[in-house]
């Protein structure tokens, strides 16, 4: 796989990832967690695919490699799925948590 397929890969996982990660974030948000769990899945399995091109593109690289603008935009999708990805995760988590508080809210209130 050339150079350009390789930042192709990069930004096509990266963004799939933050894809499906916000629309885990989507249906957490209207508590259907059986389904924002796959979705982050998803997400996750989008990431992993990137990072093995990150790897593949790390290892490829010599003493007379110039990064350009393609990579490092390549390599910033990766990251900001990482980092969005980890975020939402723990959003989706607060967001169970509010579902239990409310529940127990109503029990009160009744």
């Amino acid at each position: 796989m050339n150079y350009e397929e390789i930042m192709t890969q990069l930004i096509l996982h990266g963004g799939n990832a933050r894809g499906a990660a916000y629309e885990a974030l989507d249906e957490a948000e209207d508590y259907n967690f059986e389904k924002a769990e796959k979705l982050l899945e998803e997400a996750n399995d989008e990431f992993l695919k990137g990072h093995k091109y990150q790897t593949d593109l790390i290892q490829s690289q010599d003493d007379n490699t110039v990064p350009s603008f393609f990579m490092i935009h390549a390599q910033d999708h990766v990251m900001t799925a990482q980092a969005e990805l980890q975020l939402i995760k723990r959003m989706v988590e607060q967001l169970k948590n509010t579902q239990r508080l409310e529940k127990r809210i109503e029990k009160l209130e009744q």
